[in-house]
């Protein structure tokens, strides 16, 4: 006859009773080792929150390195964008490069940013070329360049104050539902 190591946890006598810390212990472990959290939380009756608070409270130090949520600032979303824009880099090597989990993260990242492109380039053409414009067509005209300089002014801004609090964490924009003095 063989002998089994097999531990045995305290029951719950119901549902809002505690679980067996050494239960809680081989869970997390469970987890930590690749079991799915939906798995696990089918296969011990758990709730999603249960599991999520033991994972948060006693999982490893190497796990919560694994999992962590990184939060990347705007100046590094836009000098990623603007690295592959350029060609400098690919999506592919983007991701590797600042350790992104997901390559979906950078695409958004790119369709935010062209959204608020504005062109630099200024169009020029010689005098000689340009026929006689009616007056609605010159304030058409001094409307679209007044626009694109205000554009261009709210980019510059934008990226100033990037720069300003990522390298001097301080937060400049307002945050939505903050209370006013």
């Amino acid at each position: 006859m063989e002998h089994q190591d097999q531990e045995i946890y305290a029951l719950r006598e119901h549902k809002q009773s505690r679980f067996d810390k050494r239960l809680i212990l081989k869970i997390v472990k469970e987890v930590e080792n690749g079991l799915p959290r939906k798995e696990a939380l089918r296969i011990y009756d758990l709730g999603k929150t249960s599991l999520d608070s033991w994972m948060r409270y006693f999982g490893s130090p190497d796990y919560h390195e694994n999992i962590k949520r990184r939060s990347y600032s705007n100046l590094q979303k836009r000098t990623i964008v603007t690295a592959i824009e350029q060609g400098r880099l690919t999506i592919k090597e983007a991701k590797t490069a600042y350790n992104i989990k997901d390559e979906r993260l950078i695409r958004k990242w790119i369709k935010q940013y062209q959204s608020e492109k504005v062109e630099i380039c200024i169009e020029n053409t010689s005098p000689m070329a340009k026929e006689k414009s009616s007056l609605k067509d010159l304030e058409k005209e001094a409307l679209q360049k007044a626009l694109q300089e205000a554009e261009l002014k709210i980019k510059a801004l934008n990226t100033l104050i990037d720069v300003a609090e990522d390298q001097l964490k301080i937060d400049i924009r307002k945050k939505s539902g903050a209370k006013q003095s």
